[in-house]
């Protein structure tokens, strides 16, 4: 089985960015949609990304904000990967894929299959994102999607390795869940989610 993809988001801070690589995250995300306590600027979040090496993902994540606004924010950052959160059809994939950066579709619905917009990862998450509140992964009428997919959504180090063998998910992705108050991470928080994660599937 091949290993599982870890990003861990809504990062602010040299030492959450320092702390997450070190541990072994794929991918790391700054938020740059409004009204998130883990809400970040393009200056800081180039500054953040630059502590990044070549082989780690950097994700801008977005919210109900036009592509001409993505594509700048993105291109201020420097991010190499943009996520959409919001209602955003194909026709935002299709205007950034020529940038050559990594897609991400976020929903709370079920989907198929990864790529339906244009996606190169796909990322399944709770009905209220960013809220820490987990969602019925469980349930028997849950079907995986086919392809490249992140589970999210209510995950923490005391769930994530369950959530993994019930779903057979691709990936995970945490934000609240490694956080001690709203918006601020706990490196010790990070470092076991990891962890926990990886051993899902050792």
């Amino acid at each position: 089985m091949s290993e599982l993809f870890v990003k861990i988001c809504g990062l602010k801070t040299p030492e959450d960015v320092d702390v997450s690589v070190a541990a072994g995250a794929d991918a790391v995300g700054f938020v740059f949609a409004a009204g998130s306590p883990r809400t970040v600027d393009a200056a800081t979040a180039r500054e953040l990304a630059a502590r990044v090496p070549e082989g780690v993902l950097t994700v801008g994540v977005f919210r109900g904000q036009s592509v001409a606004e993505v594509r700048r924010f993105a291109e201020e950052s420097g991010v190499r990967g943009v996520q959409l959160h919001g209602d955003e059809g194909p026709e935002y994939y299709e205007a950034l894929r020529a940038e050559g950066r990594t897609l991400l579709r976020a929903t709370a619905g079920q989907v198929r299959r990864c790529g339906e917009y244009g996606e190169d990862l796909l990322l399944l998450d709770a009905p209220d994102p960013g809220s820490g509140k987990p969602w019925n992964w469980g349930a028997p009428e849950f079907t995986a999607p086919e392809g490249h997919w992140l589970l999210a959504g209510g995950l923490t180090p005391a769930t994530v390795a369950e959530a993994v063998t019930v779903t057979g998910a691709w990936g995970v992705d945490v934000s609240s869940g490694v956080e001690n108050t709203r918006g601020v991470k706990s490196p010790d928080l990070i470092r076991a989610f990891i962890g926990a994660a990886r051993a899902a599937r050792s």
